[in-house]
Protein backbone atom coordinates (compact mmCIF):
# COMPACT_ATOMS: atom_id res chain seq x y z
CA UNK A 1 0.00 0.00 0.00
CA UNK A 2 1.63 3.56 -0.77
CA UNK A 3 0.40 6.82 0.44
CA UNK A 4 0.74 10.47 -0.30
CA UNK A 5 2.57 12.89 1.71
CA UNK A 6 2.17 16.83 1.34
CA UNK A 7 3.79 19.39 3.84
CA UNK A 8 2.06 22.38 4.05
CA UNK A 9 3.74 25.42 4.54
CA UNK A 10 1.87 27.60 7.53
CA UNK A 11 2.16 30.71 8.23
CA UNK A 12 -0.59 30.73 11.34
CA UNK A 13 -2.39 28.44 13.78
CA UNK A 14 -5.91 29.06 12.42
CA UNK A 15 -4.80 28.09 8.51
CA UNK A 16 -3.51 24.74 10.09
CA UNK A 17 -6.56 24.04 12.00
CA UNK A 18 -8.65 24.30 9.47
CA UNK A 19 -6.61 22.43 6.60
CA UNK A 20 -6.89 19.71 9.15
CA UNK A 21 -10.51 19.83 9.36
CA UNK A 22 -11.43 19.79 5.95
CA UNK A 23 -8.57 16.81 4.69
CA UNK A 24 -9.99 14.76 7.38
CA UNK A 25 -13.39 14.98 5.11
CA UNK A 26 -11.38 14.33 2.05
CA UNK A 27 -9.86 10.78 3.70
CA UNK A 28 -7.04 12.12 5.16
CA UNK A 29 -5.51 9.25 8.25
CA UNK A 30 -2.43 11.60 9.98
CA UNK A 31 -1.42 14.39 10.72
CA UNK A 32 1.79 15.90 12.20
CA UNK A 33 1.74 19.39 13.46
CA UNK A 34 4.61 21.78 13.87
CA UNK A 35 5.04 25.72 14.12
CA UNK A 36 6.28 26.05 10.29
CA UNK A 37 4.90 22.94 8.56
CA UNK A 38 1.15 20.95 8.59
CA UNK A 39 2.30 16.79 7.37
CA UNK A 40 -0.48 15.08 6.55
CA UNK A 41 -0.86 11.94 5.12
CA UNK A 42 -3.47 9.53 2.75
CA UNK A 43 -3.27 6.24 1.11
CA UNK A 44 -2.91 6.89 -2.71
CA UNK A 45 -5.97 4.94 -3.82
CA UNK A 46 -8.61 7.25 -1.79
CA UNK A 47 -7.00 10.40 -2.63
CA UNK A 48 -8.91 12.43 -5.23
CA UNK A 49 -7.42 15.72 -7.66
CA UNK A 50 -10.78 17.32 -7.86
CA UNK A 51 -11.67 16.91 -4.23
CA UNK A 52 -8.21 18.04 -2.94
CA UNK A 53 -7.72 21.36 -5.55
CA UNK A 54 -11.36 22.47 -3.68
CA UNK A 55 -9.79 22.47 -0.50
CA UNK A 56 -6.68 24.05 -1.63
CA UNK A 57 -8.19 27.15 -3.46
CA UNK A 58 -9.81 28.35 -0.33
CA UNK A 59 -6.01 28.74 0.75
CA UNK A 60 -4.38 30.91 -2.04
CA UNK A 61 -1.54 31.64 0.32
CA UNK A 62 -0.48 27.54 1.32
CA UNK A 63 2.52 26.74 -0.61
CA UNK A 64 2.73 22.59 -0.19
CA UNK A 65 4.68 19.60 -2.11
CA UNK A 66 3.93 16.12 -2.20
CA UNK A 67 5.35 12.98 -2.33
CA UNK A 68 4.32 9.06 -2.53
CA UNK A 69 6.01 7.10 -0.14
CA UNK A 70 5.46 3.04 1.07
CA UNK A 71 3.98 2.45 4.01
CA UNK A 72 7.02 0.81 6.09
CA UNK A 73 8.79 4.18 5.86
CA UNK A 74 5.84 6.00 6.73
CA UNK A 75 5.95 3.80 9.85
CA UNK A 76 9.05 4.33 10.86
CA UNK A 77 8.90 8.25 10.37
CA UNK A 78 6.06 8.13 12.51
CA UNK A 79 7.50 6.36 15.21
CA UNK A 80 10.94 8.00 15.27
CA UNK A 81 9.32 11.14 15.62
CA UNK A 82 6.21 10.16 18.03
CA UNK A 83 6.91 11.80 21.49
CA UNK A 84 5.11 11.27 24.33
CA UNK A 85 1.53 12.89 25.30
CA UNK A 86 0.90 14.41 29.09
CA UNK A 87 -2.70 15.61 29.78
CA UNK A 88 -2.21 17.41 33.02
CA UNK A 89 -1.67 14.68 35.80
CA UNK A 90 -4.71 12.43 33.94
CA UNK A 91 -2.98 10.55 31.83
CA UNK A 92 0.06 9.78 29.80
CA UNK A 93 0.12 8.34 25.95
CA UNK A 94 3.57 6.99 25.29
CA UNK A 95 5.33 4.67 23.14
CA UNK A 96 7.01 1.38 24.24
CA UNK A 97 10.30 2.73 24.07
CA UNK A 98 9.64 5.29 26.13
CA UNK A 99 10.28 5.36 29.72
CA UNK A 100 7.45 5.56 32.19
CA UNK A 101 5.86 8.88 33.29
CA UNK A 102 5.14 8.09 36.85
CA UNK A 103 3.03 11.31 37.81
CA UNK A 104 -0.26 10.70 36.41
CA UNK A 105 -3.04 8.50 37.09
CA UNK A 106 -3.10 6.22 33.64
CA UNK A 107 -0.24 5.58 31.40
CA UNK A 108 -1.52 4.73 27.99
CA UNK A 109 0.99 2.82 26.02
CA UNK A 110 0.90 2.45 21.93
CA UNK A 111 2.52 1.15 18.70
CA UNK A 112 2.65 4.53 17.26
CA UNK A 113 1.73 4.20 13.48
CA UNK A 114 -0.37 5.92 10.93
CA UNK A 115 -4.13 5.65 12.88
CA UNK A 116 -5.69 9.35 13.91
CA UNK A 117 -5.86 9.60 17.64
CA UNK A 118 -2.35 9.82 19.30
CA UNK A 119 -3.64 12.32 21.44
CA UNK A 120 -1.26 14.97 20.34
CA UNK A 121 -3.97 16.78 18.37
CA UNK A 122 -6.26 19.04 20.34
CA UNK A 123 -9.23 17.60 19.61
CA UNK A 124 -8.08 14.36 21.46
CA UNK A 125 -6.54 15.96 23.97
CA UNK A 126 -9.89 17.57 25.04
CA UNK A 127 -11.59 14.65 24.68
CA UNK A 128 -9.28 13.27 27.04
CA UNK A 129 -9.56 16.40 29.61
CA UNK A 130 -13.66 15.75 29.65
CA UNK A 131 -13.44 12.14 30.53
CA UNK A 132 -11.38 12.94 33.76
CA UNK A 133 -14.89 14.66 34.99
CA UNK A 134 -17.35 11.24 33.89
CA UNK A 135 -18.12 8.52 35.94
CA UNK A 136 -17.07 5.48 34.06
CA UNK A 137 -17.65 2.26 36.51
CA UNK A 138 -19.73 -0.18 35.46
CA UNK A 139 -20.76 1.36 31.91
CA UNK A 140 -21.43 0.03 28.76
CA UNK A 141 -19.28 2.85 26.30
CA UNK A 142 -19.01 3.34 22.61
CA UNK A 143 -15.87 4.80 20.99
CA UNK A 144 -17.17 5.70 17.67
CA UNK A 145 -14.26 6.37 15.17
CA UNK A 146 -11.72 5.16 17.38
CA UNK A 147 -8.21 5.74 15.61
CA UNK A 148 -5.42 4.26 17.78
CA UNK A 149 -8.26 2.76 20.50
CA UNK A 150 -6.44 5.61 23.38
CA UNK A 151 -10.26 6.44 24.06
CA UNK A 152 -11.33 2.86 24.50
CA UNK A 153 -8.47 2.01 26.56
CA UNK A 154 -9.49 5.00 28.57
CA UNK A 155 -12.94 3.99 29.03
CA UNK A 156 -11.68 0.50 30.59
CA UNK A 157 -9.10 1.83 32.73
CA UNK A 158 -11.51 4.78 34.05
CA UNK A 159 -13.47 1.31 35.11
CA UNK A 160 -16.14 0.77 31.94
CA UNK A 161 -17.67 -2.58 32.10
CA UNK A 162 -18.04 -2.85 28.47
CA UNK A 163 -16.77 -0.84 25.36
CA UNK A 164 -17.39 -0.74 21.76
CA UNK A 165 -14.39 0.74 19.60
CA UNK A 166 -15.83 1.33 16.11
CA UNK A 167 -13.72 2.47 13.04
CA UNK A 168 -14.46 2.56 9.00
CA UNK A 169 -10.12 2.03 8.41
CA UNK A 170 -8.63 -1.09 8.47
CA UNK A 171 -4.95 0.41 9.72
CA UNK A 172 -7.18 1.57 12.40
CA UNK A 173 -8.65 -1.38 13.75
CA UNK A 174 -4.77 -3.38 13.12
CA UNK A 175 -3.60 -0.79 15.02
CA UNK A 176 -6.09 -0.50 18.24
CA UNK A 177 -6.23 -4.04 18.25
CA UNK A 178 -2.69 -4.23 18.77
CA UNK A 179 -3.20 -0.97 21.74
CA UNK A 180 -5.86 -3.02 23.18
CA UNK A 181 -3.44 -5.98 23.66
CA UNK A 182 -0.42 -4.07 24.79
CA UNK A 183 -2.55 -2.67 27.58
CA UNK A 184 -4.00 -5.63 28.88
CA UNK A 185 -7.93 -4.27 27.84
CA UNK A 186 -10.47 -7.37 28.49
CA UNK A 187 -13.07 -5.26 28.56
CA UNK A 188 -12.59 -3.63 24.45
CA UNK A 189 -13.84 -4.94 21.45
CA UNK A 190 -13.03 -3.57 18.13
CA UNK A 191 -15.11 -3.51 14.81
CA UNK A 192 -14.73 -2.56 11.71
CA UNK A 193 -17.95 -0.51 10.56
CA UNK A 194 -19.21 2.72 8.03
CA UNK A 195 -21.70 3.30 10.49
CA UNK A 196 -22.44 3.24 13.84
CA UNK A 197 -24.36 -0.72 14.65
CA UNK A 198 -27.40 -0.06 16.13
CA UNK A 199 -27.76 -3.69 18.17
CA UNK A 200 -27.35 -2.20 21.66
CA UNK A 201 -27.72 0.99 24.21
CA UNK A 202 -24.67 3.15 25.75
CA UNK A 203 -24.15 4.83 28.44
CA UNK A 204 -21.20 6.70 27.34
CA UNK A 205 -20.80 7.38 23.42
CA UNK A 206 -17.06 9.32 22.68
CA UNK A 207 -17.23 10.63 18.71
CA UNK A 208 -14.16 12.21 17.80
CA UNK A 209 -14.03 12.06 14.42
CA UNK A 210 -14.81 15.32 12.13
CA UNK A 211 -18.79 17.64 11.08
CA UNK A 212 -19.56 15.28 8.50
CA UNK A 213 -19.27 11.80 9.79
CA UNK A 214 -20.60 12.96 13.48
CA UNK A 215 -23.99 14.91 11.95
CA UNK A 216 -24.45 11.91 9.38
CA UNK A 217 -24.51 9.89 12.27
CA UNK A 218 -26.47 11.82 14.70
CA UNK A 219 -29.83 9.56 14.29
CA UNK A 220 -27.84 6.41 14.94
CA UNK A 221 -26.19 8.10 18.33
CA UNK A 222 -29.32 8.77 19.24
CA UNK A 223 -30.92 5.43 18.93
CA UNK A 224 -28.04 3.48 20.48
CA UNK A 225 -27.67 6.49 23.52
CA UNK A 226 -29.60 5.41 26.69
CA UNK A 227 -31.65 7.75 28.82
CA UNK A 228 -29.22 9.96 30.45
CA UNK A 229 -26.53 9.02 27.97
CA UNK A 230 -23.65 11.24 27.84
CA UNK A 231 -21.88 11.85 24.70
CA UNK A 232 -18.51 13.76 23.92
CA UNK A 233 -18.23 14.91 20.40
CA UNK A 234 -15.26 16.76 19.10
CA UNK A 235 -13.14 16.48 15.90
CA UNK A 236 -14.58 20.06 14.65
CA UNK A 237 -14.05 23.81 15.28
CA UNK A 238 -15.10 26.22 17.50
CA UNK A 239 -16.93 27.76 13.86
CA UNK A 240 -19.09 25.03 13.42
CA UNK A 241 -20.28 25.24 16.72
CA UNK A 242 -23.71 26.56 15.76
CA UNK A 243 -24.35 24.15 12.90
CA UNK A 244 -23.55 21.18 15.69
CA UNK A 245 -25.77 22.65 18.33
CA UNK A 246 -28.76 23.05 15.29
CA UNK A 247 -28.25 19.47 15.14
CA UNK A 248 -28.40 18.66 18.32
CA UNK A 249 -31.26 20.06 19.53
CA UNK A 250 -33.42 18.87 16.24
CA UNK A 251 -32.46 15.60 17.39
CA UNK A 252 -33.93 16.18 21.20
CA UNK A 253 -30.78 15.96 22.36
CA UNK A 254 -29.72 18.20 25.29
CA UNK A 255 -26.31 20.51 25.00
CA UNK A 256 -24.49 20.62 28.13
CA UNK A 257 -21.15 22.45 27.14
CA UNK A 258 -18.52 23.24 24.96
CA UNK A 259 -15.10 23.40 25.64
CA UNK A 260 -12.14 25.05 23.36
CA UNK A 261 -8.25 24.55 22.55
CA UNK A 262 -7.15 27.20 19.53
CA UNK A 263 -10.18 26.74 17.48
CA UNK A 264 -11.06 23.21 18.26
CA UNK A 265 -13.60 22.43 20.08
CA UNK A 266 -15.49 19.39 22.43
CA UNK A 267 -19.05 19.33 22.97
CA UNK A 268 -21.18 17.69 25.73
CA UNK A 269 -24.26 16.36 24.86
CA UNK A 270 -27.17 14.30 27.67
CA UNK A 271 -29.41 12.49 25.53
Amino acid sequence: MQYLSFDFEITNSGESEQLVALLSDLGFEGFEETDTYLHAFIQQEKFSDTDFAGVIQLFETVAYTAATIENTNWNQQWEESFEPVVVNDFVAIRAHFHQPIKQVKYEIIITPKMSFGTGHHATTHLVIERMSSIDFEGKQVLDFGTGTGILAILAEKLGAAAVLAVDNDEWSINNATENIIQNSCTNVVIEQHNSIPVVKKYDIILANINLNVITANLDAIKLVASPGCQIIFSGFLKADEGTMKENVAARGLQYVSTHQDGNWITMEVIK
